[in-house]
């Protein structure tokens, strides 16, 4: 396990997050740079790309920037794959014991997270600003509407539309971006399941973007969202029109380079460089200020108020549960380290916060102490490169020590966005007859054919259902038809067949490390004493 540590910084000086690499592959392990280096090399690693192109190279390749994700690809010695799921074939719990009943097929993965029900344990977390969420937002949007789970609109929406109106106080009365994505939730919202929820951070704040998501697009659900914004420092993103780099550093937000400066404005023309930072300020946490600004919320007609915050140290996390439990948040998420969408810092994705798995160890236990002094404990989603269902099931288990589980829901970004991007370029494709060969053959060349959910959609919503954007299907099908039937033979193979009768009894770690970190016993531990028991 430690070597899987050591061997992190073999990709110290070659990324592919940067689009840096060696001219040798028998790298220095300590500093993964090539064991000779020579002045002829016409290879750019992150040393050499660094000498031309200096904090760019912090970034995700800023040409993907729009079209992609990125994440972490760092091993912090412990994920999801360190523990194993124990199956039973006795007995029943959450239907009759009958094997004409007990079909996977009738598990109940539905779960209701903040007081909102959802038909499927998992939600898109805070897709905002980033070109990326915009260019796929129908396919986002539509698919987790006929999901029956929560989107959440990420932070600086308004800010970052160019054609947001602002009155003289600097308050946001109008934002058609901001529009468009509530109302787009909508159109096949079933009014029950899941819901649109508007993420704000300080510049929301300063910019009035809850009062005007209250009451003139009547959402329901603030989130506020704690610095976790680039991973720790705030949200960034490219600007690639200078107009619009101006027009945003006039609305507050911290542009770099200064676009308003004459000797920039030359370079960007001469190309020297080719899209402008936008960086959000980090919030500042205020007890108090926090408490009172939660009852303002409600007090301006938010029926429920989430928060998200990241990975961030121990003593933070005691913190967050701390003020959650005061300002009895609907649900609070917390998102480990390793996952991205935008333009996090490739170093900080790598080499900071806090991992999921021990991140979660930290919330239960602060969960747990909690509940022993009797105080509100809210909902928890967890969210940090999750992609599976194998994962959900353990994330929400592991929560469990008895009274139901603690984690309601699973919160994702990455793993939606693929699904909805890969399903909006194989349309693409089959539009232009360029579908792979193999693809072809095994799928078909039309999305009526090669979307397996076209015919359950079809009986669901009938001529309607041929306005439902091909990316919703994609995003529906990997929600419902992967994780959520993934998630009940999971279930059905424990003998359960309700979500929250998961428990940490269902779970056995396969290394010391994840017993440690989470007390869950290893597999070889696990009802010792029974098995003498029934043998006795």
């Amino acid at each position: 396990m430690a070597m899987c540590l050591k061997m992190a910084d073999i990709y110290a000086n070659a990324r592919s997050t940067t689009g840096t690499s060696l001219r040798k592959k028998d790298m220095n392990p300590q500093s993964g740079m090539c064991p000779i280096c020579t002045e002829d090399c016409q290879i750019l690693c992150e040393i050499g790309k660094s000498a031309f192109r200096g904090r760019e190279v912090l970034y995700p390749d800023p040409g993907e920037f729009g079209k992609s994700t990125a994440s972490s690809n760092k091993d912090y010695g412990l994920d999801w794959s360190h523990f194993q799921i124990m199956v039973d074939v006795r007995g029943t719990a959450g239907i009759e014991p009958d094997p004409d009943k007990a079909l996977f097929t009738n598990v109940d993965t539905s779960t209701s997270a903040g007081g909102i029900p959802l038909m499927v344990p998992v939600m898109t977390a805070g897709l905002g600003s980033t070109a990326v969420a915009k260019r796929n937002w129908d396919g986002l949007a539509v698919g987790a509407a006929i999901s029956g789970t929560i989107q959440v609109i990420g932070e600086n929406v308004c800010g970052m539309d160019p054609d947001s109106d602002y009155d003289s106080k600097g308050k946001v009365i109008k934002s058609a971006d901001m529009e468009y994505r509530v109302k787009k939730y909508r159109e096949f919202w079933d009014g029950k399941h899941g819901d649109i929820v508007v993420q704000t951070n300080v510049e929301d704040q300063r910019g009035g973007v809850d009062v005007y998501a209250l009451s003139k697009l009547e959402v329901d659900v603030i989130e506020r969202k704690w610095g976790q914004g680039a991973k720790a420092i705030g949200g960034e993103v490219r600007i690639f029109d200078l107009d619009r780099a101006i027009l945003l550093k006039k609305r507050g937000y911290i542009v770099h380079p200064d676009p308003e400066d004459p000797h920039v404005q030359e370079a960007f023309q001469n190309k020297v460089f080719e899209s402008f930072e936008r960086h959000s300020r980090v919030g500042m946490v205020d007890s108090q200020a926090f408490l009172e600004d939660i009852d303002w919320l409600r007090e301006q007609g938010a029926k429920k108020v989430f928060l998200k915050t990241g990975a961030y140290r121990p003593a933070v996390v005691a913190l967050t549960l701390k003020l959650a439990s005061e300002a009895k948040i609907d649900l609070l998420t917390f998102d480990g380290a390793g996952g991205g969408t935008g333009m996090s810092p490739v170093p900080m994705m790598n080499e900071a916060s806090t991992p999921t798995v021990y991140l979660q160890a930290q919330v239960l236990k602060g969960l747990e102490i909690l509940r022993k002094k009797g105080r509100h404990i809210p909902d928890i989603c967890m969210a940090g490169c999750f992609v599976n269902e194998t994962q959900m099931f353990k994330s929400i288990a592991m929560s469990n020590f008895g009274d139901g589980p603690y984690i309601k829901t699973i919160g994702m970004a990455r793993a939606p966005l693929t699904a909805v991007m890969k399903s909006k370029n194989y349309v693409e494709l089959a539009k232009e007859n360029k579908l792979p060969k193999n693809f072809v053959s095994l799928y078909g060349n039309r999305p009526e054919q090669f979307f397996m959910a076209t015919i359950e959609l079809e009986d669901r919503f009938g001529e309607d259902a041929k306005k439902l954007p091909w990316p919703a299907v994609g995003l529906y099908s990997y929600f419902v038809d992967r994780l959520g039937i993934g998630l009940k033979q999971m279930l059905a193979g424990v003998r359960k067949w309700k979500l929250d009768l998961i428990d940490r009894n269902d779970i056995a770690s396969l290394t010391d490390r994840a017993k440690t970190v989470t007390g869950i016993p290893m597999v070889d531990e696990v009802e010792q004493d029974v098995m003498e028991e029934i043998l006795g």
